[in-house]
Protein backbone atom coordinates (compact mmCIF):
# COMPACT_ATOMS: atom_id res chain seq x y z
CA UNK A 1 0.00 0.00 0.00
CA UNK A 2 2.95 2.31 1.05
CA UNK A 3 4.58 2.03 -2.93
CA UNK A 4 0.52 3.14 -4.27
CA UNK A 5 0.11 5.98 -1.95
CA UNK A 6 3.51 7.56 -3.07
CA UNK A 7 3.33 6.78 -6.55
CA UNK A 8 -0.11 9.45 -6.36
CA UNK A 9 0.00 12.34 -8.11
CA UNK A 10 2.33 14.73 -5.76
CA UNK A 11 1.70 19.05 -6.57
CA UNK A 12 2.91 21.83 -5.10
CA UNK A 13 0.64 23.21 -2.65
CA UNK A 14 -0.51 26.53 -3.34
CA UNK A 15 0.12 29.38 -1.10
CA UNK A 16 -2.70 30.98 1.47
CA UNK A 17 -1.29 34.48 1.29
CA UNK A 18 -2.69 38.09 1.29
CA UNK A 19 -2.33 41.34 2.57
CA UNK A 20 -2.53 42.53 6.31
CA UNK A 21 -1.59 38.87 7.40
CA UNK A 22 -1.20 38.52 11.41
CA UNK A 23 1.08 35.16 10.91
CA UNK A 24 2.94 33.61 7.93
CA UNK A 25 3.64 29.91 8.92
CA UNK A 26 6.71 28.81 6.54
CA UNK A 27 7.99 25.10 6.38
CA UNK A 28 10.69 23.54 4.84
CA UNK A 29 8.68 22.11 1.91
CA UNK A 30 5.25 19.50 1.59
CA UNK A 31 5.32 16.30 2.82
CA UNK A 32 4.76 13.49 0.69
CA UNK A 33 1.19 13.47 2.29
CA UNK A 34 0.25 17.11 2.11
CA UNK A 35 1.46 16.50 -2.05
CA UNK A 36 -0.96 14.04 -2.85
CA UNK A 37 -4.39 15.79 -0.90
CA UNK A 38 -2.78 19.18 -1.40
CA UNK A 39 -3.27 20.94 1.52
CA UNK A 40 -0.52 22.64 4.17
CA UNK A 41 0.60 19.99 7.45
CA UNK A 42 -1.62 17.06 6.22
CA UNK A 43 0.74 14.30 7.54
CA UNK A 44 -1.51 12.80 10.17
CA UNK A 45 1.77 12.64 12.26
CA UNK A 46 2.19 16.66 12.26
CA UNK A 47 0.93 17.94 15.44
CA UNK A 48 0.36 21.41 13.69
CA UNK A 49 -3.39 21.80 13.86
CA UNK A 50 -3.15 20.45 17.78
CA UNK A 51 0.01 23.19 18.75
CA UNK A 52 -2.18 25.98 16.94
CA UNK A 53 -5.19 25.11 18.78
CA UNK A 54 -3.62 24.47 22.09
CA UNK A 55 -0.98 27.32 21.97
CA UNK A 56 -4.65 29.58 21.50
CA UNK A 57 -3.89 30.78 18.22
CA UNK A 58 -7.01 29.12 16.83
CA UNK A 59 -10.15 29.00 18.73
CA UNK A 60 -11.06 25.12 17.59
CA UNK A 61 -9.06 22.58 16.30
CA UNK A 62 -8.45 22.76 12.79
CA UNK A 63 -7.86 20.18 10.23
CA UNK A 64 -5.45 20.31 7.05
CA UNK A 65 -8.21 20.01 4.84
CA UNK A 66 -9.32 23.73 6.13
CA UNK A 67 -5.99 25.29 5.83
CA UNK A 68 -7.38 27.95 4.03
CA UNK A 69 -10.24 28.95 6.43
CA UNK A 70 -6.93 30.21 8.79
CA UNK A 71 -6.79 33.05 5.78
CA UNK A 72 -9.92 34.72 7.76
CA UNK A 73 -7.79 33.96 11.07
CA UNK A 74 -5.15 36.12 9.60
CA UNK A 75 -2.93 33.19 9.12
CA UNK A 76 -1.53 32.23 5.88
CA UNK A 77 1.27 29.51 4.61
CA UNK A 78 3.90 29.04 2.74
CA UNK A 79 7.44 26.83 2.54
CA UNK A 80 10.75 27.97 1.73
CA UNK A 81 10.68 24.80 -0.86
CA UNK A 82 7.55 24.12 -2.83
CA UNK A 83 8.47 20.36 -3.65
CA UNK A 84 6.69 17.94 -1.68
CA UNK A 85 9.63 15.10 -0.64
CA UNK A 86 9.59 12.49 2.24
CA UNK A 87 12.23 14.85 4.30
CA UNK A 88 13.63 18.10 4.47
CA UNK A 89 17.07 15.95 3.75
CA UNK A 90 15.73 15.72 0.10
CA UNK A 91 15.63 18.96 -0.68
CA UNK A 92 18.67 20.44 -2.79
CA UNK A 93 20.97 22.85 -2.14
CA UNK A 94 19.91 24.67 -5.70
CA UNK A 95 15.81 24.49 -4.37
CA UNK A 96 17.00 26.15 -1.09
CA UNK A 97 18.71 28.79 -2.41
CA UNK A 98 15.71 29.62 -5.37
CA UNK A 99 13.41 29.08 -2.61
CA UNK A 100 14.96 31.40 -0.25
CA UNK A 101 14.47 34.25 -3.03
CA UNK A 102 11.17 33.47 -3.62
CA UNK A 103 10.17 33.19 0.16
CA UNK A 104 11.54 36.49 0.36
CA UNK A 105 9.82 38.36 -1.98
CA UNK A 106 6.52 36.81 -1.17
CA UNK A 107 7.51 38.53 2.77
CA UNK A 108 8.51 41.59 0.64
CA UNK A 109 5.68 41.85 -0.92
CA UNK A 110 2.73 40.71 1.43
CA UNK A 111 4.40 42.35 4.70
CA UNK A 112 2.62 39.45 7.42
CA UNK A 113 3.23 41.45 10.67
CA UNK A 114 4.95 38.17 11.74
CA UNK A 115 6.53 35.63 9.59
CA UNK A 116 6.65 32.03 11.66
CA UNK A 117 9.40 29.61 11.06
CA UNK A 118 8.18 25.97 11.80
CA UNK A 119 11.48 24.87 12.58
CA UNK A 120 14.80 26.12 13.02
CA UNK A 121 16.40 25.01 10.43
CA UNK A 122 13.67 26.66 8.09
CA UNK A 123 14.74 29.94 9.23
CA UNK A 124 18.46 28.82 9.08
CA UNK A 125 18.26 28.31 5.52
CA UNK A 126 16.01 31.04 5.11
CA UNK A 127 18.40 33.68 6.86
CA UNK A 128 21.66 32.43 5.86
CA UNK A 129 22.44 32.86 10.22
CA UNK A 130 24.26 29.91 11.50
CA UNK A 131 21.77 29.75 14.52
CA UNK A 132 19.04 30.45 16.01
CA UNK A 133 17.26 30.37 19.55
CA UNK A 134 12.86 30.36 19.87
CA UNK A 135 10.88 33.00 19.39
CA UNK A 136 11.64 36.63 17.72
CA UNK A 137 14.91 37.12 15.95
CA UNK A 138 17.28 40.21 15.76
CA UNK A 139 17.72 42.25 12.44
CA UNK A 140 14.99 40.43 10.10
CA UNK A 141 15.97 39.34 7.01
CA UNK A 142 12.87 41.83 5.88
CA UNK A 143 13.14 44.95 7.42
CA UNK A 144 9.78 45.38 9.31
CA UNK A 145 8.24 41.56 9.80
CA UNK A 146 8.90 40.07 12.95
CA UNK A 147 10.64 37.03 12.29
CA UNK A 148 9.68 34.36 15.03
CA UNK A 149 10.97 30.51 15.15
CA UNK A 150 9.35 28.09 16.48
CA UNK A 151 9.56 24.56 16.82
CA UNK A 152 9.02 21.82 13.91
CA UNK A 153 5.39 20.59 14.56
CA UNK A 154 7.05 17.14 12.66
CA UNK A 155 6.09 13.83 14.90
CA UNK A 156 9.58 13.35 14.97
CA UNK A 157 10.33 16.21 17.31
CA UNK A 158 11.83 15.13 20.72
CA UNK A 159 10.89 18.08 22.60
CA UNK A 160 8.03 17.61 24.89
CA UNK A 161 4.35 18.99 23.46
CA UNK A 162 4.29 21.22 26.29
CA UNK A 163 7.13 22.63 25.16
CA UNK A 164 5.94 23.24 21.66
CA UNK A 165 2.89 24.80 22.63
CA UNK A 166 4.53 26.95 25.44
CA UNK A 167 6.85 28.70 22.45
CA UNK A 168 3.69 28.98 20.20
CA UNK A 169 1.63 30.57 22.96
CA UNK A 170 4.54 33.24 22.90
CA UNK A 171 3.67 34.51 19.30
CA UNK A 172 -0.22 34.23 20.28
CA UNK A 173 0.19 36.55 23.31
CA UNK A 174 2.27 39.12 21.18
CA UNK A 175 -0.30 38.44 18.00
CA UNK A 176 -2.99 39.09 21.01
CA UNK A 177 -1.72 42.34 22.39
CA UNK A 178 -0.55 43.95 18.53
CA UNK A 179 -4.45 43.49 17.41
CA UNK A 180 -5.51 45.46 21.15
CA UNK A 181 -2.80 48.23 19.95
CA UNK A 182 -4.57 48.52 16.19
Amino acid sequence: MREADESMELTEIADHLDYGLSIVFIGFNPSIRSGQVGHHYANPRNNFWRILHSSGLTPRLYHASEDAELLKLGYGFTNIVARPTRGAEDITREEYAEGREILRAKLEKYRPKVACFVGKGVYTEYSRKARADWGFQENPVVEGIHEFVAPSSSGLVRMPMSEIVEIYTKLNEFITEVSALE
